[in-house]
């Protein structure tokens, strides 16, 4: 079986803006090249689970989103493939588009997405890790079994004081994705 690292895709791979509608406004954090490198070299998948409930609110379509998801694979796959998957729920319970308006198991903190990649990738959710920069990243890997690490990049900073008063325990708080990487280099050794 593989050993995965799960990755929220806004805040943590790249700048968060609210509700990401365009290519144009994908802004890939600067060392996430090098923080997938690491862990590629490490024997990890890459796989990025992420809401897009924008879809669901009418805010952007699902041809907006393959077209984010071509520019971040173009962006990050250059000389090798640094993200194996990408996983996404278009999905909210209060949206205004009549097909994504419903309360999916796909929608984290939910697992649907995690148990999609387990499948099709035949992930070892034991040895795997969760990076997110917010609560409800945290509550997912948790409910998944995952070690859980913290950026506080994006919402992290804010979302810090949410898990610590929910008691929810984080394996690790990274200042960024690179630092995250580099703790599960250590970790791994």
């Amino acid at each position: 079986m593989n050993k995965a690292i799960f990755l929220d895709r806004d805040g943590t791979i790249n700048e968060e803006v609210d509700y990401l509608k365009s290519p144009d406004e994908l802004i890939v954090f600067p060392y996430a090249n090098e923080a997938l490198g690491i862990l590629k070299s490490l024997g990890f998948l890459n796989i990025v689970i992420t809401n897009q409930s924008g879809i669901a609110r009418g805010f952007f379509t699902e041809e907006d989103l393959k077209q984010i998801h071509e520019k971040l694979l173009s962006t990050t796959n250059k000389e090798t493939k640094l993200i194996d998957g990408i996983y996404y729920s278009p999905y909210h319970k209060d949206g205004e588009v009549e097909k994504y308006k419903i309360d999916s198991g796909l929608r984290k903190p939910r697992i649907g997405m995690i148990l999609e990649a387990r499948k099709e990738h035949s992930i070892d959710l034991n040895s795997s890790f969760f990076i997110g920069d917010t609560f409800t990243d945290m509550q997912t890997a948790q409910n998944a079994g995952l070690k859980k690490i913290l950026v506080l990049t994006g919402y992290g900073s804010r979302d810090l004081q949410k898990c610590l008063d929910e008691n929810l325990k984080v394996d690790f708080i990274a200042n960024d994705f690179l630092d995250a990487a580099n703790y599960i280099k250590k970790f791994s050794n």
